[in-house]
């Protein structure tokens, strides 16, 4: 469980060189940001020259094309031409005067000052046009440079508060940094100690089994000794044995009795191991000098085996100097004692029961 809250030191190793990077990043651009003054106002300043940058280009295109029917109307201006009038009178038939010579000099000459003056007055526009055009070409110069010199004061620094959310930035990559080379650190520990654990471990079942041989001719003795109460049990046609096998964890002790699996054999088969650990650890001094069923053994039992059972832990209770107790319902010995189990000088006195209206155990009636 701790294994994977920590997480493992391969996986770690990958995200510290990544965190670890964007540290570095971080630690670069916050040593080469320079703060500068009001750069709020700088910022709008920019935007401010910008707008009007992009409104003299609008004006232009306005003023140019003003310019161009301007020139297009210059060319368009003429002197009136009055001398085809003679050759049409005179084709008639008709001889004009001096006067109406004289009429005809003042109205080409009033054209002629109707034309200077519109000539004037276009000259004057497209002058005025041209100018106003160079004005803004000088002033967008201008303002382009000024532009210039402020995106460049932004593109060198920024603002204190991009400084501050840098450095935020900059310490949470730290912090998490830091506690990925703590997880790193402890994840290596405990794969080491996994590792050594690994190690103690096939130590402990290769002195497991050395012990085992050394105490070879007891387990002998308790195998035997689980085989005869089986043969007690069974006969001798069924094979009984123990199984000790030393694993990495614990040492593995299974009692066998060949059966068809059925509930009563398996309880008889805990009853006659039951029976050899107590009997042997008695003997080894290591042991109580009694030993306790409960009645849930005796349950699927056949009476027969039952009886038998009684009667092998009587028997082995009284060789080994132990006692044996046993919990049983009455209609379960009374079963045994039918197959030949007789307990009545087995019952230690006083005789416990609810039959009568003063029975009971401690005040406790079973019902």
């Amino acid at each position: 469980m701790w294994g994977r809250i920590v997480g493992r030191s391969a996986e770690l190793r990958g995200q510290i060189t990544v965190v670890q990077q964007r540290v570095l990043d971080l630690e670069r651009q916050v040593s080469a940001f320079q703060v500068v003054p009001e750069y709020e106002k700088l910022q709008g300043q920019a935007d401010e020259l910008d707008v009007r940058i992009r409104k003299t280009q609008t004006d232009d295109a306005l003023d140019r094309r003003n310019l161009r029917d301007l020139e297009y109307s210059l060319r368009d201006v003429t002197d009136p031409d009055v001398d085809y009038l003679e050759t049409v009178y005179s084709d008639l038939g008709f001889t004009l005067g001096d006067v109406v010579h004289r009429r005809f000099e003042e109205v080409r000459e009033f054209h002629s000052a109707v034309i200077e003056n519109r000539r004037g007055y276009l000259e004057g526009e497209l002058t005025e046009l041209r100018s106003r055009i160079q004005a803004r070409a000088n002033e967008r110069s201008q303002l382009g440079e000024e532009l210039a010199r402020v995106l460049q004061l932004l593109s060198q620094g920024g603002a204190l508060a991009a400084l501050n959310t840098l450095q935020q930035g900059l310490a949470s990559a730290r912090a998490e940094l830091e506690a990925l080379r703590h997880r790193f650190e402890a994840a290596r520990t405990l794969e080491a100690s996994k590792s050594e654990i690994a190690a103690e471990r096939g130590q402990l079942e290769s002195e497991m089994r050395s012990d085992l041989a050394e105490r070879d001719q007891l387990v002998n003795e308790a195998s035997v000794r689980f085989l005869r109460y089986a043969t007690e049990l069974y006969g001798a046609d069924r094979k009984a044995y123990l199984e000790l096998d030393p694993t990495r964890n614990y040492l593995r002790i299974a009692p066998h009795i060949d059966s068809i699996g059925s509930r009563g054999i398996g309880n008889m088969v805990t009853f006659c191991f039951d029976l050899t650990v107590a009997i042997t650890a008695y003997r080894g001094g290591r042991g109580p000098d009694f030993m306790m069923h409960d009645s849930h053994l005796f349950d699927g039992v056949d009476a027969r085996q039952v009886a038998r059972a009684l009667t092998l832990a009587r028997e082995a209770a009284q060789a080994e100097g132990i006692q044996y107790i046993a919990a049983l319902n009455s209609d379960d010995l009374a079963k045994a004692e039918e197959q030949g189990f007789y307990a009545d000088h087995d019952v230690i006195e006083p005789r416990i029961t609810d039959e009568y209206e003063d029975g009971g155990l401690f005040g406790f009636r079973f019902a």
